[in-house]
């Protein structure tokens, strides 16, 4: 489910962490790093389905509350519960892998009930909502945009919500975009997803070959990037852009299957979202130069393959 790009994200996140940790490092402890990471990632994610789902569930749970007043109105027994028997809601629920998710993970201890109860209050008020339990039949495409109204109206804008997930999940920040667009995929199609891999097998081998290789190879890919620095002021050189910059030598020189220009960019994109304003010129700039040096000394030798770029 998640991308290469994400995939050097949380690769940069754990040299970063590996970096400022004092003392030496213990055996297996970056690639420990990395799968906290990818499973924080995992976590964060069941909970935003699970948080959208349980809106749409809590329709009935309204009903029901209602219902047992000790005088219950006509309109406490006139809650339109349609929304309870979204097709696409129910073929979520019934998923083997968000299941299992689900009892693993166990998201009901830390949902917010209070806040949970106020956002299905606004969807009722949207007129989104009004219109999709007017509708006598039951219509796929309807279906699946409420469960995205849901998410990307009610929830992703939504300050309380926003302050919920980082009280309880410290990756949000990081990994609020990616998160985004997961949610909108796994709603196209829930079946095509398993909950509990958030790696395909040759994308959990790039992450640990990369993270390994940027270790191992640390002195080679510096002796190519301390000489291109003398046009910067090295006490201002953000740490993560000697990171980052790594990364990128060792994508040039042990990624074969990786064209060079889908590393720079790669590298200047995050360099301009996740380090300071002139880190993107500055990568752009070293990961250029460093490129024309080894393509000019045959040192950078790829292959052609199908996907190779994703």
């Amino acid at each position: 489910m998640i991308s290469r790009r994400n995939i050097r994200v949380k690769v940069m996140q754990t040299l970063y962490s590996i970096d400022s940790m004092s003392g030496d490092q213990k055996p297996g402890e970056p690639l420990s790093i990395l799968t906290k990471k990818i499973e924080q990632s995992r976590q964060l994610f069941t909970y935003l389905l699970y948080f959208t789902t349980e809106v749409a569930r809590y329709s009935e749970t309204d009903a029901r509350q209602k219902a047992s007043k000790h005088l219950p109105t006509a309109e406490d027994l006139k809650i339109n519960t349609k929304i309870a028997g979204n097709e696409l809601l129910w073929k979520i629920l019934e998923e083997p892998s968000y299941k299992k998710a689900l009892a693993d993970l166990k998201p009901q201890h830390i949902v917010d009930t209070e806040l949970l109860k106020k956002i299905y209050q606004q969807l009722v008020a949207s007129p989104e909502y009004a219109e999709y339990i007017e509708a006598q039949s039951r219509d796929k495409k309807a279906e699946k945009e409420m469960l995205v109204f849901i998410f990307s109206n009610l929830l992703l804008p939504n300050e309380d919500f926003i302050g919920h997930l980082e009280e309880h999940f410290i990756n949000w920040d990081d990994d609020a975009e990616m998160m985004s667009q997961l949610v909108l995929n796994y709603l196209q199609k829930p079946s095509h997803y398993n909950l509990g891999e958030m790696l395909s097998a040759d994308k959990l081998e790039f992450a640990r070959g990369l993270l390994q290789t940027v270790l191992d190879k640390k002195d080679l890919s510096m002796e190519l990037i301390k000489p291109k620095l003398k046009n910067w002021d090295a006490d201002r050189i953000a740490a993560l852009d000697l990171i980052i910059l790594q990364m990128g030598v060792c994508e040039f020189l042990f990624f074969e299957t990786i064209p060079t220009k889908v590393t720079i960019n790669e590298y200047i994109d995050l360099a301009k979202e996740y380090s300071t304003v002139q880190s993107g010129q500055f990568v752009n700039g070293l990961l250029d130069n460093i490129h024309k040096e080894l393509t000019a000394e045959n040192k950078i030798h790829k292959k052609s393959f199908k996907n190779s770029t994703l």
